[in-house]
């Protein structure tokens, strides 16, 4: 055990000692490295945080159906029996004036304007919850609380936060391909890294196994040195979109200020940052698997 131990820490010491006296070379590789696993990692940080901007918005199909401020009470009774009684409304709430102006003093930044009115703007309402999905038969139901005597507007609240999860769910998938065509990249990367490798040190793995060195014993610094460049690029990675992420919140800390909200686009949750290094180790351990493989077969002493 203690043998292979030694021989593993003396393989990455190996490797390191590669990296340093190619410094430039192995910079440049982890810059390389490190902006493709940046642009779906801040790509991915950056659909993280504004989804969070639609957490409280509800997907269901909803209606708002605002009354009418000079309605008479029978034409607000016959509304309210209709919905009550319809076989499509699924659940119907009334809302009135003023706990509707109560709410709107509660949003995040609005509280002042409120405050700055001289009188309620707002109308009675219902939110009306409808069994049906997004269709003919949602628009039939709206159309028919149009034609209500007591009803000044109807508006589907929820159609656009249904775009917005279909967006989000389209850039996901864009994220995810972009991440599968990078990774492909990379390890081509350093598949080309350590053949180049293996091709200076032609001679001296010949030499070695003459004198019995195993297949093994030679690969492993090699899986080493696509290790440690895998992980020095995730850890450049990181440090660009916390970087990238800094520079845009400069801007949208005005832009949020403006509408009276504090929202800002967060870093990486610490599992996706943790997740982010082993899987860019893991490509450069492949992308030298995949060289060493292939190139150690043809180098057989003579």
């Amino acid at each position: 055990m203690r043998a292979w131990l030694r021989q593993h820490r003396q393989a990455l010491a190996g490797a390191l000692g590669k990296l340093t006296a190619q410094k430039y070379a192995a910079v440049l590789n982890a810059l390389v490295i490190g902006i493709a696993l940046a642009l779906p990692a801040g790509g991915y940080a950056l659909l993280a945080s504004l989804r969070s901007l639609a957490t409280g918005a509800s997907l269901d199909p909803q209606l708002s159906v605002f009354l009418r401020a000079e309605a008479k009470r029978p034409e607000l009774e016959a509304l309210a029996r209709k919905l009550q009684s319809d076989p499509r409304v699924r659940e119907a709430r009334y809302i009135p004036r003023e706990q509707a102006l109560k709410d709107l003093q509660a949003t995040e930044g609005l509280a002042e304007v409120v405050a700055a009115l001289n009188r309620n703007p707002l109308p009675d309402a219902w939110v009306v919850r409808p069994r049906a999905a997004p269709g003919a038969e949602l628009e039939a139901l709206a159309q028919e609380l149009r034609a209500q005597p007591a009803v000044a507007h109807v508006q589907a609240d929820a159609a656009w936060a249904r775009r917005l999860a279909a967006l989000a769910g389209t850039a996901r998938l864009a994220i995810a391909l972009l991440a599968a065509l990078l990774a492909f990249g990379l390890v081509a990367i350093t598949f080309n890294t350590i053949r180049l490798q293996i091709l200076t040190q032609r001679a001296e793995i010949e030499i070695s196994k003459l004198i019995g060195a195993t297949d093994a014993f030679i690969r492993r610094p090699f899986f080493y040195l696509g290790a440690v460049q895998g992980l020095a690029g995730g850890l450049l990675a990181l440090v660009l979109v916390w970087g990238g992420l800094a520079a845009l919140n400069t801007g949208v800390a005005d832009l949020a200020s403006s509408y009276g909200s504090s929202f800002r686009l967060a870093f990486l949750a610490p599992g996706d940052a943790l997740t982010l290094l082993p899987f860019s180790c893991f490509l450069g351990w492949l992308g030298a698997y995949l060289s060493v493989s292939r190139y150690l077969l043809e180098i057989e002493p003579r």
